[in-house]
């Protein structure tokens, strides 16, 4: 029995980049070997281990053979007749199927450093066509490191794949695991970029694969293409450490705007309203969770009126905040307010702009969640109002509060 360091491990140490989980191949074993051991049985599909020390994963050295469509339609084969070399080969990309042995010694027949030299994601074989969720992983990579460039022949390949169905077999699981990781990347434009240029956004997002081409007001817009805007707000999104559902409301804010009536542009009248019924659509599709789906929504209804708040008086506030919830939901209302600012700095020339609508209704949410509003209530009562009249009271109050501290904040 042989055991080989591979993937991601491998890889990141070559490249100098923080380390990887270590996972591990095991040549030349039975599975009973492993658990006489003490490993731990944790692969439902295929025979993978965790060592009884150091928690890494083992899987028994493998090979796939193709017998349906889709990424579960497979024959997986192990036995201690299987080699490192037939392991490697059903790898995705080449800069993946380099193993290392206990000695240092590295493993790669397939130029996976020749790969990493030249900054290229390339397929190790056409078996990479069996598996659609590669075409997301390789997507995924793209975002991950932004400076290397798809190989020719294997974004060919990835639009063979499509061309045949394959993206169609994917399941929603899938999808939104490969999209949730992507978007989380450095840089997660070049995932939409890579899935775009192969057809996949179109079979998967095509609502965010229609942004491309559909025109914005230059003045507002100096990029005037929506797809254009929509990857440079992903990325400030991703600069500014913002958490997924922060990026996947930025992914899903102009949605509308692919459906504007082509007589309205450059103006997206009511594209909010669009926004929110194609992000419903999306949400349900993916099985997308439900934090996410309930942040951009709001993102998507409100974002207008956000991005002009410095223009509404106290009162508007109020009912803006009222129907972002803040009251019950401060910390989300705030993660809304970075969307937001991702959004207006995610434009061609003003990604150093400043965005003042943050802190002030920051500081409008914290002036009107300061009031007592119990107080209020049994103030309101005593003089005899009831029902409807108390919500109306609290509401004063709160419009109250906030018009002095921002008058206070404008005069200092």
């Amino acid at each position: 029995m042989k055991r080989y360091l591979v993937g991601g491990a491998v890889r990141d140490a070559l490249l100098g980049r923080p380390g990887s989980d270590r996972d591990w191949v095991v040549v030349g074993a039975h599975a009973q070997e492993l658990l006489t051991a003490g490993y731990l049985p944790v692969g439902r599909d295929f025979p993978v281990f965790l060592h009884p020390q150091t928690r890494e994963e083992h899987a028994l050295a493998r090979t796939e053979r193709k017998t349906g469509p889709g990424y579960r339609g497979f024959e997986m084969h192990a036995d201690p007749g299987v080699t490192l070399e037939d392991d490697l080969l059903r790898r995705d990309l080449t800069i993946n199927a380099i193993a290392q042995d206990e000695a240092g010694m590295l493993i790669d027949p397939h130029g996976g450093q020749r790969d990493l030299d030249l900054k290229l994601l390339r397929h190790v074989s056409p078996a990479f066509a069996e598996d659609p969720v590669r075409i997301l992983r390789l997507a995924r990579f793209a975002a991950r490191f932004a400076e290397f460039s798809v190989a020719p022949e294997t974004l060919a390949l990835m639009r063979a794949m499509v061309d045949a169905g394959e993206a169609d077999a994917l399941v929603a699981e899938r999808v939104w695991q490969e999209l949730a990781r992507g978007l989380m990347e450095a840089h997660p434009s070049r995932m939409f970029e890579v899935m775009r240029s192969c057809g996949a956004l179109a079979r998967l997002l095509p609502e965010v694969d229609r942004l491309w081409g559909v025109p914005q007001p230059e003045v507002h817009h100096p990029e005037i293409d929506t797809g254009v805007h929509l990857m440079l707000v992903l990325d400030m999104a991703a600069r500014l450490n913002a958490g997924l559902e922060v990026r996947f409301a930025c992914l899903c804010h102009d949605l509308g705007k692919g459906t504007t009536p082509p007589d309205l542009l450059p103006r997206h009248l009511g594209h909010e309203g669009r926004s929110v019924r194609l992000l419903r659509d999306v949400c349900v599709r993916l099985r997308v969770p439900i934090d996410c789906r309930e942040l951009a929504e709001i993102v998507a209804r409100e974002h207008g009126n956000l991005h002009r708040s410095g223009e509404l008086n106290a009162v508007a506030i109020v009912r803006l905040l009222e129907r972002c919830d803040a009251w019950r939901r401060p910390d989300r209302f705030k993660e809304a307010l970075l969307a937001c600012e991702c959004d207006a700095r995610g434009r061609l020339g003003l990604s150093e702009s400043a965005y003042p609508q943050r802190a002030r209704l920051n500081e409008a949410l914290r002036l009107a969640m300061a009031i007592d509003a119990a107080a209020v209530v049994a103030d309101a009562q005593s003089r005899g109002a009831s029902g409807p009249a108390l919500a109306d009271a609290v509401r004063a109050a709160r419009v109250a509060a906030v018009a002095a501290g921002l008058a206070d904040t404008t005069r200092g």
